[in-house]
């Protein structure tokens, strides 16, 4: 089912933000070298821990979108551009995030493309408008990202409010949920999923009747089933990613907790049918996104990938190649790396990437996001009707 939304993933506590920077100028203009502009971009994902696949997938994504830039031997003012990826492993923790933007900060990068989760992203965010830095997210649903009025911080997708909006309205009005528990792993992503679900389903008429809690570490999930049990909620939503949500549910079925099962995109991946099993049929999520077979360029895109890296497309590559070719293009219109110049081009883009067009609100949102919610049927995630 394709929602539209009006307006991003996983996180920790939220850091309270800096005032925003007073100009879009950028750390550093780019260096010439030997004739050439180099110009240096970042990027930051968990490379390792248990987001680890999702990161060198989105990581990718950038790499295949400046290896392209590259070969097309772009010029400015008569000078070849090079650009120059440095990619960092922020391990999908705030504290390390914080220390590779520092990093970055000190690399003298033109933008950064990242991070993967919203808990890494806040943090860093604030060290990136300090210094004028452009940032563009492609995966961070978390509203609050761009509620800090940082004028070089965009998202090339949907936010969270949007999909708990959808979720919420969609348990009540077609799956038929009069009674519902929510169930998060207390990250501000999960519990913001959580939390923004819950309000759209009591708006649409239906009663939150429990709420239990786990983390991003657990492995054990027993009081929580036998809390599910004893509440017998028509419908349970989890607030989290596939490592826990998954085995949850397994856990919830071979105790015969039957309640419709749902989450958002931190569920909605390849991982999760194999992590399920048998109990995966039939659960419910989202994506901050349009369909995959709705994708303009997704097809060509995966094609391209797998000759590139030798795999298939986990989640979040094609929005990192997105993110940073809208990025490419804005420097380009410019003819500069400099973000005072290219920073009003970034934010009047009207960019046809592979996920969609990509334009942006005053604030760095994505104009005319979608929600997608999928099941799952016979092992396989399907649009939901």
């Amino acid at each position: 089912m394709l929602l539209a939304a009006c307006g991003g993933k996983p996180a920790e506590t939220a850091p309270t933000a800096a005032q925003p920077a007073a100009s879009g100028a950028s750390a550093s203009a780019p260096a010439t070298t030997g004739g050439e502009i180099v110009v240096k971009l970042g990027t930051a994902n968990p490379l390792t821990g248990a987001f680890a696949e999702w990161g060198k997938d989105a990581a990718n994504g950038v790499k295949l979108a400046v290896d392209e830039a590259n070969a097309k031997q772009l010029t400015w003012n008569g000078q070849v551009v090079k650009f120059e990826l440095l990619s960092e492993d922020d391990m999908a923790d705030p504290k390390t995030a914080a220390q590779v933007a520092d990093r970055f900060v000190d690399a003298k990068v033109n933008a950064v493309i990242g991070h993967l989760v919203t808990g890494a992203t806040l943090p860093a965010s604030i060290v990136y408008n300090d210094h004028n830095i452009p940032l563009v997210a492609y995966s961070v649903t978390g509203p609050k990202l761009t509620q800090q009025g940082f004028k070089g911080t965009f998202r090339v997708i949907s936010n969270d409010k949007q999909q708990g909006d959808a979720l919420g309205a969609y348990a009540v009005s077609k799956l038929g949920a009069k009674t519902f528990a929510v169930i998060h792993d207390k990250t501000a992503y999960g519990e913001g999923l959580a939390n923004d679900f819950a309000t759209a389903a009591e708006a649409a008429g239906a009663k939150k009747i429990a709420t239990e809690f786990t983390s991003t570490s657990a492995t054990d999930f027993g009081a929580i089933v036998t809390a599910m049990k004893a509440a017998k909620p028509d419908l349970i939503f989890y607030g989290g990613m596939d490592p826990q949500g998954a085995p949850l549910l397994k856990e919830l079925r071979k105790q015969g907790v039957e309640a419709k099962y749902m989450g958002a995109d931190g569920l909605k991946t390849s991982n999760f049918p194999t992590l399920a099993g048998d109990a995966a049929n039939g659960a419910f999520a989202s994506t901050a996104s349009v369909a995959d077979d709705k994708m303009p360029g997704r097809a060509a895109f995966a094609e391209k990938y797998k000759t590139a890296f030798g795999g298939e497309v986990v989640a979040y590559s094609p929005y990192a190649y997105d993110a940073t070719n809208v990025v490419i293009n804005a420097m380009n219109e410019a003819q500069s790396a400099d973000a005072a110049q290219y920073v009003p081009k970034l934010a009047a883009s009207q960019f046809e990437g592979i996920t969609g067009k990509i334009s942006f609100t005053e604030s760095g949102d994505l104009k005319d996001g979608v929600v997608t919610i999928y099941t799952i049927k016979d092992g396989q995630w399907v649009v939901a009707e």
